[in-house]
């Protein structure tokens, strides 16, 4: 017991406390965001993240501090950094649609782990700032996300190439809303089939089903 104890005063027990419970208090309100987003990875994963990468720089520093072992340490938080991106890799999905998701999640316990060492070897102004900074952007792009959820864009493809004009009146009649297109190549590669880009202002969910409805839509895909 004398072995792990040697060498500790109060002042340096108590800044062992002091940076794990930071850690656990940077690594809770970046998950916290996150799991009010429906994400995976939320308040608990964040917060052991942090606390895991913190604890690991703490030790390296122990090591030399305490028992004056010479050598990096940074060696085992550099480990720490390349392992959280296979934690991160695990969060991210594609979906069948060609979406990929989970990429802010996996960048957030990424950046979650950097903040976790930062606290461990008492760079406290970073930590903090870095964790205010990403709390910052990941609710700014949440908001601007939302924002452009509003708006879509619909690939309908027509059967008959002559038709496209009366199409798009139909179109216009049906979903009673603003929207730009663009004539592209027929995705089936079909002679006679035309594909229109639709860029509705507004998204429905009602949108898919009457674009599949109309008379000479074949195909219908949200973008």
């Amino acid at each position: 017991m004398d072995f792990f104890i040697s060498g500790i005063t109060e002042d340096y027990a108590l800044k062992v406390v002091f940076n794990l419970l930071l850690s656990v208090v940077l690594g809770g309100l970046i998950g916290n965001e996150r799991e009010r987003h429906g994400r995976a990875a939320g308040m608990r994963t964040h917060m052991i993240v942090c606390l895991g990468a913190s604890l690991t720089s703490m030790m390296s520093l122990y090591i030399n501090e305490i028992h004056g072992a010479t050598g990096d340490v940074f060696r085992i938080s550099a480990q720490v950094v390349s392992g959280i991106g296979f934690l991160g890799a695990g969060m991210i999905i594609l979906k069948n649609n060609s979406v990929i998701t989970g990429l802010t999640t996996a960048a957030g316990i990424w950046t979650t782990g950097i903040i976790g060492l930062a606290v461990g070897y008492g760079f406290y102004i970073g930590a903090v700032g870095a964790a205010l900074l990403c709390l910052s952007a990941t609710a700014l792009l949440s908001k601007l996300e939302r924002r452009k959820k509003l708006s879509a864009v619909f690939y309908i493809e027509c059967d008959n190439m002559y038709e496209t004009n009366a199409l798009l009146d139909k179109v216009h009649d049906n979903l009673q809303k603003e929207f730009t297109y663009r004539i592209v190549p027929p995705k089936s590669g079909a002679s006679d089939h035309i594909g229109i880009e639709l860029a509705l202002v507004k998204r429905d969910n009602s949108d898919l089903i009457t674009l599949l409805q109309l008379d000479g839509v074949v195909f219908v895909a949200e973008e």
